[in-house]
């Protein structure tokens, strides 16, 4: 491997938002990239290092195809790293949002990842691989009118502290990225749910026109791709990661008050 050259590494996600992010940081520092999603093809990205193939994540045949695709192009070594940033967002109230919607939401966000990683460990692809897990605040603290979203992000954080366990004899590491608000695109293509008559709706649509508006004064995806940078390169890589000061201070204050105060909280924010 030639000196700046830093490995493999396979991105879910990595033709938008904070997974486009991702794959320019890290093609521009060494590493090689190989981006993957449901859009992806000829013309994704204008970087030598970066090489674009199209996977969907619900569907294992589509993963299949993918990983023999780029395994005849690098050979079959295990990823240096492996960075799961595929994922979207519902809206809707916990009671009344309808189960395909949900079901749908964990496809993608939870079993699709769950999907990627077990057909890379039965190809042998892991061994040695730093698995950066994109989470969110909202996996630690729910989100009125976004619960399923964080039920999805809530999922995932006790993967990533269980797969950190089983996989520490393989040499495998496991970080949850916990992203607050950041201006891409996932905010407009959030669909929001309702039965017709629903009883939540307009107060659902208030809560996350909130959440939206926070969304695009947030973090550039640059910075989120930053600490993923990080999480890549320092010795021993921690559980979780959270993007920028005040966040951290949020989880920080979470784990010191009592849940009551919290909810006051979220409650003022949201949905007052």
């Amino acid at each position: 491997m030639k000196r700046n050259e830093k490995g493999d590494v396979l991105i879910t996600g990595a033709t938008s938002g904070i997974g486009r992010a991702v794959s320019e940081l890290l093609a521009g520092e060494g590493y090689t990239v190989f981006g993957i999603s449901r859009s992806a093809g000829a013309g994704s990205f204008h970087h030598e290092r970066i090489s674009s193939y199209r996977m969907d994540v619900t569907e294992s045949s589509s993963i299949e195809q993918a990983l023999t695709d780029i395994t005849q192009k690098r050979g079959g070594r295990p990823f240096q790293a492996v960075i799961h940033c595929a994922g979207y967002g519902i809206a809707g109230s916990t009671l009344d949002t309808p189960m395909e919607a949900v079901k749908a939401q964990f496809e993608t966000n939870y079993f699709g990842l769950l999907r990627v990683n077990e057909i890379l460990m039965k190809r042998d692809l892991l061994r040695g691989s730093r698995i950066v897990i994109l989470g969110s605040i909202a996996g630690r603290i729910s989100i009125p009118y976004q619960s399923h979203y964080s039920a999805s992000k809530f999922a995932l954080e006790a993967y990533t502290e269980a797969l950190r366990l089983e996989g520490s004899h393989l040499g495998i590491t496991a970080t949850i990225i916990e992203a607050g608000d950041t201006k891409t695109s996932f905010s407009k293509a959030r669909t929001y749910h309702a039965p017709s008559g629903s009883l939540f709706e307009a107060r659902g649509k208030k809560a996350v026109a909130r959440m939206e508006k926070d969304e695009q004064k947030g973090h550039d995806p640059s910075v989120v791709a930053k600490v993923v940078l990080r999480a890549l390169t320092l010795p021993r890589p921690p559980v979780r990661m959270t993007v920028g000061f005040s966040y951290t201070a949020l989880m920080i204050l979470k784990r010191i008050f009592p849940d009551a105060l919290v909810e006051a909280v979220v409650r003022r924010l949201y949905l007052s």
